[in-house]
């Protein structure tokens, strides 16, 4: 069921997709697959709520957030839980102690912001006023969803906002529990509203949604791009967290051990999954030997396996349409002439089933390979 108006909903017509836990392989559960008369039904609950949410007091949302973040703390191991389960995280090392975590933040942040957020600021001759911008359109990946979650629905709710979100429908049961918090919160009917599905399908009819003023993206650069041209036509303010390929420079004078190892784990603990994932390791060419024999051994300390097993700190891809992209860019990594460092293609020994990814490292690479650019 979907999230829409304070209420759990069937969709508009039945349409079921798996979820798959990628440890196993196997069907994890099944959510709705939307469609744009769900999404209109979430905007128009939305819309209707803003009448009355926009006008509620500072005091008001402040009592609200403090009641979600008792309640997402009381039940953070079920989000911690649904994390590991969705898109694979270590339960012990990333799920509980980061990716859950992570998500609970945003809304302590939004609470502390919000006690002392300057609505109205005399500046010359003019006041300015900060309004809440309306009805949000929220469209969150699955690398790190409830923090994706977090940071778009904390923010809005704390400036008077409503919204509708549409979590990846790779990792979605933590924003069922989300929604589940947001319920036993006492959110008011239609400020928080859920719609399963994908991004051509329901992502699109959201960006593209006459009603929606706001839309913010996390994701792809390619699909980011649609969803700038979906907003184009209704003018709507849009915020977009595309992909990127983030440089980790280590200078001379670095201690080697150091700033390799944590670089190299840093990148290993959410399989490479990270927004933020330090990919390219810039170094001074003197000191590339012992780089290469620095980052070898962290990679061989690396422990890929079941995401529930305490030893794990590396698990599965989130997806086997993730794990086949990673295995043709390491393909392409060896045919193009970067020089193997640690891992290379296909599973680690001993994982016959489950998206595992051998942790691996390439050196020499140059800058017009692709693995330096994707």
């Amino acid at each position: 069921k979907f999230n829409i108006d304070g209420d759990w909903v069937f969709p508009a017509q039945e349409n079921t997709l798996d979820v798959i836990n990628p440890a196993t392989e196997g069907v994890a559960g099944e959510i709705s697959h939307g469609s744009k008369t769900d999404v209109d039904r979430a905007v128009a609950a939305a819309r209707r709520a803003f009448d009355s949410y926009s006008r509620t007091t500072r005091e008001q949302r402040i009592a609200l957030l403090k009641r979600i973040v008792e309640i997402y703390t009381r039940r953070i191991d079920d989000v911690a839980q649904a994390i590991s389960e969705e898109m694979g995280a270590p339960l012990d090392t990333v799920a509980r102690p980061m990716q859950a975590p992570a998500g609970l933040g945003h809304f302590q942040v939004a609470l502390a912001l919000l006690e002392n957020f300057q609505f109205e600021k005399q500046q010359g001759s003019t006041l300015i006023v900060r309004e809440p911008v309306g009805v949000c359109g929220l469209i969150t990946p699955w690398n790190w969803p409830a923090n994706q979650i977090g940071c778009k629905v904390a923010p809005a709710l704390a400036a008077g906002c409503t919204m509708v979100l549409k979590p990846s429908e790779i990792a979605p049961f933590d924003a069922h529990i989300l929604a589940e918090i947001f319920d036993e919160a006492g959110v008011p009917k239609g400020v928080f509203n859920l719609v399963d599905g994908d991004g051509p399908t329901v992502g699109a009819a959201i960006a593209s949604h006459p009603d929606v003023d706001m839309v913010s993206f996390t994701g792809s650069t390619r699909a980011g791009i649609l969803v700038d041209k979906a907003a184009a036509d209704t003018v709507k303010k849009v915020a977009l967290e595309l992909g990127g390929k983030s440089p980790n420079i280590i200078l001379e004078g670095a201690d080697l051990e150091q700033a390799v190892g944590h670089g190299v784990m840093v990148m290993m603990n959410n399989t490479g999954q990270s927004c933020n994932a330090p990919s390219r390791m810039i170094v001074p060419r003197i000191h590339l030997p012992a780089v290469e024999a620095i980052a070898a051994a962290v990679a061989a300390q690396v422990v890929t396996g079941d995401p529930r097993d305490a030893k794990t700190t590396m698990g599965p891809q989130s997806s086997e349409t993730q794990w086949n992209r990673v295995q043709s860019l390491i393909d392409k990594g060896i045919g193009e002439g970067a020089r193997l460092v640690a891992g290379g293609p296909g599973r680690p020994e001993g994982l016959e089933h489950g998206y595992y990814t051998r942790p691996t490292v390439f050196s020499e690479v140059s800058n017009d390979m692709t693995i330096a650019r994707e």
